[in-house]
């Protein structure tokens, strides 16, 4: 109770309730009283994480080990901000679009941070926000979005199984088996479990 002490990954990951506001996106969104929520929580919607030494990546042995333990044989970088991607605003305005992947979506802020929005089990949005060394894998299904916080800038690792695929499918699309395949296991709460967020 308590006595394992803080997990170290809540300095470079914290999720929270948004309030309903359609001012700017990059803003945090807290809900008044702010209703934060935790790690464990997250991994029940199948989201997991970890901390890594984003310094180091190049060289970091935990992140090969999780790379070969999921199989993650694809990497890239993207950076997202005005002065680095095309068509920015567009591509902003894109990311924010309430979608999803056939497949899972990795990554790994090695440099500033943003937001990853997900729906909980009610629909509620649920707000992540990443900082630098942290990981995140967002489930294939899940309903998500994206976007900077109000400092603009994000450099993240894209990681992924085999050739990459990063077509996402607006919502509605529960027709998918993805989606199909996400409702059963970590809505219906048949597979949330099984999940080991430090795997």
């Amino acid at each position: 109770m308590g006595s394992l002490g803080k997990d170290d990954r809540e300095e470079v990951i914290q999720a929270w309730y948004m309030d309903d506001s359609d001012e700017d996106q990059r803003l945090p969104h807290h809900r008044d009283p702010k209703e934060f929520v935790s790690l464990d929580k997250l991994a029940e919607l199948g989201v997991i994480s970890w901390r890594l030494d984003a310094d180091n990546y190049e060289t970091d042995e935990e992140l090969k080990k999780i790379r070969e333990a999921r199989g993650y044989s694809y990497m890239d970088f993207c950076e997202v901000c005005p002065e680095k991607l095309p068509n920015y605003e567009e591509k902003i305005k894109n990311f924010f679009e309430e979608h999803l992947h056939t497949d899972e979506e990795i990554r790994y802020c090695v440099a500033g941070s943003g937001y990853f929005d997900v729906r909980d089990h009610n629909e509620a949005w649920i707000r992540i926000w990443v900082k630098k060394g942290a990981m995140i894998v967002l489930p294939a299904g899940i309903y998500h979005r994206f976007t900077l916080d109000s400092d603009n800038y994000i450099k993240a690792m894209r990681l992924f199984v085999g050739d990459p695929v990063w077509t996402p499918y607006n919502r509605p699309h529960d027709h998918l088996p993805a989606r199909k395949e996400y409702v059963e296991t970590f809505v219906k709460g048949t597979g949330g479990q099984a999940v080991d967020a430090a795997a």
